[in-house]
């Protein structure tokens, strides 16, 4: 592979990953529109403005160097209780985007500071 795609594609994946996270949170927490999908499932107004909150601190956590780790695991217990909600409301559909969420932020969180995982040994 190319060392400079190599070098930027994981840096590319975490930047998109997290802000497109963090925009469709703050959309979640702050439309109206978003807010009356939620109150058709018969869900309170309160609970997507929690959620969306929550998933986008996780999302500047997930963005931070520091704190990248920390970010990436509330995120992911995020887009579990997501999933969850998603099922019980038979929106079966949703669950592909989620996956490839959580499966991009263990990526990021595996390859953090551009290491590789290490690799097992027998």
């Amino acid at each position: 592979m190319n060392p400079t795609l190599k070098k930027c594609a994981v840096p590319a994946l975490h930047w998109i990953l997290g802000l497109s996270v963090f925009l469709a949170s703050m959309h979640t927490a702050t439309s109206s529109g978003a807010i009356h999908h939620f109150a058709k499932l018969g869900i309170p107004p309160w609970v997507p403005r929690l959620i969306g909150s929550a998933e986008a601190l996780a999302a500047v956590l997930f963005l931070i160097p520091v704190t990248t780790i920390a970010g990436g695991y509330a995120l992911l217990a995020i887009f579990a209780l997501a999933a969850v909600i998603h099922l019980l409301h038979g929106q079966h559909d949703e669950l592909l985007g989620l996956l490839l969420y959580a499966a991009a932020a263990l990526v990021i969180m595996a390859y953090r500071d551009g290491a590789a995982p290490e690799p097992a040994h027998d």
